[in-house]
């Protein structure tokens, strides 16, 4: 790639189309914070057809404790879609069917928007992020007060498509 595509604050279509390889290879390899490539704008991303091999969705300010949703979040991490409802229908855990729900949006946007196969998608990345945490006071002895976090969790899953083996 050539140091005025470089340079540009937008790619053209024509570049877009004649660079493509060149383009998605810098844009996807490690690179430094002081030489990271710009970021692409969202018509960018589909020209190239970045994101069209999975399906995600997200949940913000769910009131759990993002350890207690991170416990549940490790037995289904890496898992097949399938495999992953059946060992959420059977854990007893507050964060089971927040997750299950989830899922189930991750995969009917992965179906829907990109036409992939829902019986050979597996679970690439589900994280668990801290969110808001509402503090609340209780009395105790002798006046004092003790204080109460209330934490709230935002919560990311990403499924794609099992490379054949």
């Amino acid at each position: 790639m050539n140091e005025r595509l470089r340079k540009q604050k937008t790619y053209t279509g024509a570049d877009l189309v004649e660079y493509r390889d060149e383009i998605i290879a810098e844009h996807t390899r490690k690179a430094t914070k002081s030489n990271r490539p710009r970021t692409l704008t969202k018509k960018e991303r589909n020209m190239l057809g970045i994101g069209k091999d999975e399906g995600r969705a997200r949940v913000s300010h769910v009131r759990i404790s993002p350890l207690k949703a991170r416990v549940v979040a490790k037995l289904v991490r890496g898992k097949k879609v399938a495999e992953a409802k059946a060992i959420l229908a059977y854990t007893n855990k507050a964060a089971a069917p927040i997750l299950i729900k989830l899922i189930n949006s991750a995969v009917a946007n992965a179906v829907n928007n990109n036409n992939l196969d829902e019986s050979s998608l597996y679970i690439h990345q589900l994280l668990v992020d801290e969110g808001v945490t509402a503090k609340r006071w209780r009395p105790r002895a002798r006046g004092s007060a003790g204080r109460i976090f209330k934490r709230s969790s935002h919560i990311t899953v990403v499924v794609k498509e099992q490379p054949e083996a």
